[in-house]
């Protein structure tokens, strides 16, 4: 499994020559690589838009799957259970089914990017913060991964709070919530991670410069001159690096928060 992440380093510190010879080891260390991958794409803008984008992504998943987890766990609203049946389906569709539906919904969005009421005549939320950002935030398998947690604690908790005169917004916040902090960090790794590895709905939803990612602006090493390798694997480590510590460090969070919600 270790291989290609070898691979890709090795890659990453060969000349050209060597590059093209399809050698897998270096015949020196280039580590300029690194340096003239900065230097070509537009990475200082790449890696600021991949943090804006996670850390949006992180903080609107984890309220919103969180609110929706609470509401199919413990309030009894009529649909409940069609609710979550269908939660449960959505998670079967493949991501690649749902993208073009996606991309139209965005591009009619009313009364924005030139749009009439009726979604006509304009661009949408197309290449704005809006398509990156909206879209994402409804996640399947995070809000079924929220109510599997919420299910778990203590029902008595809540009927007490409710006969000392708690809202049900103030059970969930103050009271439910606090007690599943292994669900929060666990589902809050996944979606940086997932969000910092975008690639297909950005490269989608966008055109302007100043709004691609990372992933997307590794495409700067390929033109039709062919591709510039030993840059676009500098430039690929350069991507996957933070991730990687992401994983070292709250890995014991990640295992505690998915075995946890097997339970």
């Amino acid at each position: 499994m270790i291989t290609p992440f070898i691979w890709m380093l090795l890659a990453s510190l060969q000349t050209s020559t060597s590059a093209m010879q399809e050698s897998i080891i270096p015949s020196g260390f280039r580590w300029q690589n690194y340096v003239e991958a900065w230097g070509e794409a537009n990475f200082d803008i790449y890696v600021l838009n991949s943090v804006i984008l996670a850390v949006a992504h992180t903080v609107g998943t984890v309220i919103m799957c969180s609110m929706a987890g609470y509401a199919l766990a413990s309030l009894p609203f009529r649909g409940a259970r069609i609710t979550f049946l269908l939660t449960i389906a959505m998670l079967s569709i493949p991501t690649y089914v749902v993208v073009i539906p996606q991309f139209l919904i965005v591009k009619m969005i009313p009364l924005a990017g030139g749009n009439d009421i009726l979604g006509q005549g304009g661009s949408g939320w197309l290449d704005t913060w809006w398509a990156l950002i909206i879209p994402p935030l409804a996640a399947p398998f995070f809000t079924f991964l929220f109510r599997q947690f919420y299910l778990a604690l203590p029902k008595e908790l809540a009927e007490a709070a409710r006969i000392d005169g708690v809202g049900e917004f103030g059970i969930y916040l103050r009271i439910m919530t606090p007690l599943i902090k292994p669900a929060i960090a666990v589902v809050a790794v996944m979606q940086v991670q997932w969000s910092w590895n975008s690639f297909l709905w950005p490269l989608l939803v966008t055109r302007s410069e100043g709004l691609r990612v990372i992933q997307v602006g590794l495409s700067s090493f390929q033109s039709e001159a062919g591709v510039q390798w030993p840059l676009l694997m500098a430039g690929a480590t350069i991507a996957i690096v933070p991730m990687v510590l992401l994983f070292l460090v709250a890995q014991r969070y990640f295992v505690e928060g998915l075995a946890g919600s097997v339970k």
